[in-house]
């Protein structure tokens, strides 16, 4: 009997022991549940932050590509514009040569002074060759020069007392706009003239 009372006090002793550590390690347990729910509530704020930065992303892509669209809108028509009005110098240039033709015209039906009219011809053409000139077009010089096949068309050849291969003779003016040929001159060029053996 008395070993059987002593054996109960430290049962109990032991049990409450038990009973401290468990209360002692359940505020622990509340502490962790405590941790989760404010990493949950973490992560679910840098889903918002990620959505809405995704969204200002893909708005602002779409914002970039509508300008760029616009932008190339733009660009074709004014390229078609400048191609439509391209020649607007030149043509600006024509027309005070077009009014002093048309005044040559009603002069000649007029008068029967053929020397003044041709004088007058004679200088419309020096402006219009002068306004071509200013927009690039040049003429291809031909007469007396070595036939060049780049720039002349021979239609036809004659003999000569000039050296072989030379133009002596010129039928239609050639022309270059810059360095591009715009139409050949059509041109005769000499030869040596016949031996008294040839045929």
């Amino acid at each position: 009997m008395a070993e059987d009372d002593a054996v109960r006090p430290g049962s109990d002793e032991t049990s409450a022991d038990e009973t401290s550590a468990d209360a002692a390690t359940s505020p622990g347990r509340d502490g962790g549940a405590e941790a989760d729910t404010s990493a949950g509530a973490t992560s679910v704020a840098e889903v918002e932050r990620l959505r809405a930065e995704v969204a200002e992303l893909k708005d602002r892509l779409l914002r970039e590509r509508a300008e760029l669209e616009n932008f190339k809108r733009r660009q074709a028509r004014d390229k078609a514009e400048a191609l439509r009005f391209a020649n607007e110098g030149l043509l600006r240039d024509l027309l005070p040569i077009i009014d002093n033709l048309h005044r040559a015209v009603e002069h000649a039906r007029t008068s029967h002074e053929v020397d003044a009219i041709a004088d007058g011809v004679d200088m419309t053409m020096r402006s219009l060759t002068d306004a071509l000139e200013r927009h690039g077009v040049k003429i291809v010089e031909a007469l007396g020069r070595p036939f060049d096949p780049t720039h002349h068309e021979a239609i036809g050849h004659v003999e000569s007392e000039h050296p072989p291969n030379t133009v002596v003779d010129e039928h239609q003016r050639g022309y270059l706009l810059h360095d591009r040929l715009l139409r050949p001159a059509l041109v005769t060029v000499g030869k040596p003239p016949a031996t008294s053996g040839e045929r």
